[in-house]
């Protein structure tokens, strides 16, 4: 029997609830970290900014001053962190989450860190509390797979980016199909596995939200698993092909 929205989101929020009360867990670790990240990008930052990602977004974002900046699933606030570096004073970075627990960690890192150009708003990816056109890029780490609408999420993401806007994502896909029981294991879905598409199928389905150039950047070497992480790059059109005046 297939899950329910409410099921999988459910399972989720108790699964990164649970990470965030711990403050560090398996793949959580400052070892982790360091392994995704240049270290010394990610010296300043305490434990408690834990990366539960399996990829590095903020790398291939080429974030500029000024920017504004969306992070999707910003759990401990790592990648809003390292992007208010790069956009700067006059730059601005929303952390995006539904689970309150990790909103509540975000905000006491960012507390203690003393960054004043990030904020962490509650709400889902599939209706994003962000105003339309006002984001230069959106970055993600490991967490669009964890949606049981994903093709909400393009569309939401494709509305909040200004024209010419940015979509830099790391992300688990899957190189084969998985079957019914594979897919209907919650633990799975936290685990961020059950719920992820096949990389040709992220692509299409990011070019029917309205992205072009859509291209994997870089990928983990695929085993006999079905899944393996990517990273993904998309671009909303400028003005003038959206027949913006």
């Amino acid at each position: 029997m297939a899950r329910t929205a409410d099921e999988i989101k459910d399972a989720v929020k108790e699964h990164y609830g649970e990470r965030a009360k711990q403050a560090s867990a398996c793949c959580g670790t400052p070892d982790h970290r360091d392994q995704l990240y240049v270290v010394d990008d990610v010296a300043d930052l305490p434990e408690t900014v834990a990366s539960y990602g399996c990829g590095n977004p903020t790398a291939i974002a080429g974030l500029s001053e000024g920017e504004v900046v969306l992070d999707l699933g910003s759990g401990p606030g790592l990648d809003c962190f390292l992007s208010a570096k790069q956009v700067g004073a006059a730059g601005h970075v929303i952390g995006l989450d539904m689970t309150q627990d990790m909103l509540d960690l975000a905000n006491a890192n960012r507390d203690k860190l003393g960054v004043t150009n990030v904020e962490f708003r509650k709400g889902e990816m599939e209706a994003m509390p962000v105003d339309d056109a006002s984001v230069n890029a959106i970055i993600s780490n490991c967490v669009i797979n964890l949606s049981p609408d994903k093709d909400a999420v393009f569309r939401e993401s494709f509305r909040v980016l200004k024209p010419g806007g940015r979509f830099h994502v790391s992300d688990v896909v899957l190189s084969r199909e998985l079957n019914e029981t594979e897919k209907d294991d919650l633990a799975s879905w936290a685990g961020c596995r059950a719920g992820a598409l096949l990389e040709t199928d992220y692509l299409a389905r990011l070019g029917a939200a309205g992205f072009v150039n859509v291209r994997v950047d870089s990928r983990s070497s695929i085993s006999e698993k079905p899944w393996h992480s990517a990273t993904v790059s998309a671009f909303k059109p400028p003005a003038a092909s959206l027949g913006c005046c």
